[in-house]
């Protein structure tokens, strides 16, 4: 029996799947890190911390696996998205990582706009400028630090950093790079378009490979360190939520996923590139050959109720804490909860918006505020989705990792507010699976991706919308959508008193 490793570099912390030919997970590792957040809207983590917590993850994985290294026969890789790691000529780390949830490039974002004009940027990279992407990160560091800007040579994102350090290779591939606001989606390369209207050198950027392309071997010092040989192969993976559509077997067109994690996302296959959405959600290139998806994004999703739980019941688990609200009905007695704790992204690409509670009264408990969040997470998700279906899309089923598939009560709650099946799988590991498939399929193991989503992947329980609730929550909708409008001047006068 062989084996292949995924890996998942996220932004809590990586985890390490040991992944058979059949599909099973033999191991898993996971190992934590902090974030950095020196001020207001700042997000960032040492790049070199990522490497020691892989290169120990991977060394416990191999001890407790049941197999020899020699059968161990390739990695892949997952990562954050648009996470700016700045290397030197030496290909050494100038300042910490920049990550996605990094706020502080609005101005940024409008130099972009006006330097190469919001509808040009939108035929070139798909994408608006928001202050997740990467471009607007490299300015800020051009602008703000700019010495140590003329010591860059190139950069990467998260986990090509890691895979460099693995192999001392260097490379991206497409789906990441389609999330920097520098790539050409039409022809598939570096925009030089775009680099020179706002004034970087387009020899910055990295060489591009697709993401099932091998990118080496394991080097000697990272196997040494691992147990595992330098015969291992190592493959270019993908962003994570392209590596959570594979690894969630959203494969083929109007497929369509909803993770939620400390993000959100809705996501949908696409399979081609000619899609006009107007910027309202992403279109970037997908892990799998030659295809695409669009996404919507929830900045503060999973991260919403992490914090609820941090601030009133940091000793509890999530499961003790979520106790109790299947017993509340829905609207959470006239409780609603807009999760914009940390800005918005989709449909509101809104750095200063803030989260509200709205409609509280001396009788909601706890219970009450907990099953608001869970309504306004999956709220805010299906706004993305509504776009999609505004558009054209059939979207009646729908794949749901994350975190929010611990709790099934939650699992049906998205399947009335989204209007459809709402399928777990056995695997909540998407990113992680996506990757160590990507790895599967560039061994040869299966001739498509499909043929390995077919092996690896298998349905739990599927969740059907209850049509009284659903018409309920359309209700309720409408009001939660009216709550950005209505709060967006009041947030923007309360910005000074942060």
């Amino acid at each position: 029996m062989n084996y292949v490793i995924g890996i998942d570099l996220g932004t809590s912390a990586v985890k390490l799947l040991l992944v058979d030919q059949n599909g099973e997970i033999a191991s898993e590792v996971s190992k934590s890190y902090p974030l950095i957040q020196e001020k207001n809207g700042y997000s960032e983590q040492d790049p070199d911390v990522w490497v020691e917590e892989t290169l120990a993850g991977l060394k416990e994985l191999v001890q407790q696996a049941p197999c020899s290294s020699s059968e161990i026969e390739a990695i892949s890789f997952s990562g954050q998205m648009h996470g700016l790691v700045l290397l030197d000529k030496e290909g050494k780390p100038l300042r910490n990582a920049i990550l996605w949830n990094d706020t502080r490039t609005t101005k940024q974002c409008r130099d972009i706009i006006q330097q190469v004009g919001e509808k040009r940027l939108l035929e070139i990279t798909k994408n608006p400028a928001l202050e997740g992407f990467t471009l607007p990160k490299v300015l800020w560091v051009k602008e703000n630090e700019p010495e140590l800007y003329k010591e860059a040579s190139v950069f990467v994102l998260p986990k090509d950093y890691l895979r460099y350090r693995l192999t001392d290779e260097l490379a991206m591939d497409y789906s990441d790079a389609a999330g920097t606001l520098l790539l050409d989606l039409s022809g598939n390369k570096w925009s030089q378009e775009v680099c020179d209207a706002v004034g970087i050198d387009v020899g910055i950027c990295p060489p591009l490979v697709d993401s099932s392309e091998q990118t080496g071997f394991l080097g000697n010092k990272a196997a040494d360190q691992t147990g595992l040989r330098t015969q291992t192969k190592v493959f270019a993976g993908g962003a994570d939520n392209a590596c959570g559509a594979i690894g969630s077997g959203i494969l083929t067109d109007g497929k369509t996923l909803c993770s939620i994690g400390t993000s959100g996302v809705l996501l949908s296959y696409e399979a081609s590139r000619d899609k006009d959405f107007e910027g309202k959600v992403h279109y970037f290139n997908h892990g799998a050959p030659e295809a695409y998806y669009t996404m919507g994004v929830t900045l503060a999703a999973g991260d919403s109720l992490r914090w609820f739980k941090d601030v009133y019941a940091p000793q509890e688990s999530f499961a003790d804490f979520a106790q109790g609200v299947e017993e509340v009905p829905v609207g959470s007695r006239g409780l609603l909860f807009t999760p914009y704790i940390s800005g918005e992204r989709t449909p509101h690409a809104d750095a200063n918006i803030r989260g509200s509670f709205i409609g509280m009264n001396h009788s909601h408990t706890r219970k009450d505020f907990v099953h608001a969040i869970m309504e306004g997470i999956t709220f805010s998700l299906n706004e993305s989705l509504e776009i999609f279906r505004e558009n054209g899309k059939t979207i009646d089923t729908i794949v749901s990792t994350g975190g929010g598939t611990k709790n099934e009560y939650w699992l049906q709650m998205q399947a009335d507010i989204f209007n459809a099946e709402v399928v777990k799988l056995s695997s909540e590991q998407g990113p992680g699976v996506g990757a160590a498939m990507l790895a599967a399929y560039g061994c040869g193991w299966f001739d498509t991706l499909e043929d390995c989503a077919d092996a690896f992947l298998t349905v739990e329980k599927t969740f059907s919308p209850d049509g009284e609730k659903v018409e309920q929550y359309q209700a309720l909708f409408k009001i939660y959508q009216d709550v950005y409008g209505q709060t967006k001047t009041l947030n923007e006068r309360l910005q000074s008193f942060r």
